[in-house]
């Protein structure tokens, strides 16, 4: 790895003094490659952090464009790029955060092939999508891939977030596991229609960052095995243990033989 120079040492200095991390971690931050999949509520305050801890490459993949009813809780956007494709407004703001980030912007929504071959490119996967079937999709991606995935989800004052450790052979539950069948497809449970308050959507992105930047940085310790439940009303955080589905369309193939005997 190479070695950190006088501006990164400075500019990550709080960082690097963490004993977790040290130059280490943060030289494994510096050459690290993630795919973030939204850049939403929850991608939004993820790339912000991404970025200042010094994620080396970031691929930013969303479709939409910037609209004024994002811009509560959508914290990297901003007034001004209204209109823009959120992807590439992101990534205007990243540079002016940290201009050593390499990002690059996908204006379009990762499908297919094309999901495929960005999430084998990565180390990580941060999936910030308002939707089950991009979800779905990423962890099938992610799955093949062996690439660990960190994902999320955030309506009115309530979150969510896992850690997928797909690189390691024992990694357990996928998110089909937890999730077998999504709800039916209606509006009733979107942000448009039932309301998102803006700070809980950043408390779960920020969230989504933690988890990336520890593992990333060399850190085990995190969610892997266990959903993180927010209720921003009442400020209560608990987590549950995720179990393995042995009939889980996506991940029963992938799983490890048993050694019980």
């Amino acid at each position: 790895m190479a070695e950190l120079t006088d501006d990164q040492l400075n500019r990550y200095g709080r960082q690097i003094l963490l004993p977790r991390i040290g130059v280490a971690g943060q030289q494994r931050l510096l050459g690290s490659r993630v795919l973030l999949i939204g850049a939403g509520g929850l991608g939004a305050p993820a790339a912000l952090y991404l970025a200042g801890a010094g994620v080396g490459e970031l691929t930013i993949a969303d479709a939409d464009a910037v609209d004024v009813t994002n811009l509560h809780r959508q914290v990297i956007h901003d007034e001004s790029r209204v209109g823009w494709n959120k992807a590439e407004s992101a990534a205007a703001a990243l540079y002016r955060l940290n201009p050593e980030v390499r990002v690059t912007p996908v204006p379009a929504r990762l499908e297919g092939e094309d999901l495929d071959e960005a999430v084998a490119e990565a180390d990580l996967v941060v999936d910030g999508s308002d939707n089950f079937a991009t979800r779905y999709a990423a962890n099938a991606a992610c799955l093949r891939a062996r690439t660990p995935l960190v994902t999320g989800a955030v309506i009115r004052m309530e979150g969510q977030v896992m850690t997928l450790p797909f690189d390691r052979p024992d990694f357990g539950a996928c998110y089909r596991c937890t999730y077998r069948e999504a709800p039916d497809a209606d509006d009733t449970e979107r942000c448009s229609v039932t309301g998102v308050l803006g700070p809980a959507a950043g408390l779960i992105g920020t969230a989504l960052a933690i988890e990336a930047v520890k593992r990333l940085a060399g850190i085990d310790e995190g969610l892997a095995g266990r959903l993180l439940l927010m209720d921003a009303l009442t400020m209560d955080f608990r987590t549950i243990g995720l179990a393995r589905d042995p009939q889980c369309p996506a991940c029963s193939a992938f799983q490890p033989a048993s050694t019980e005997s």
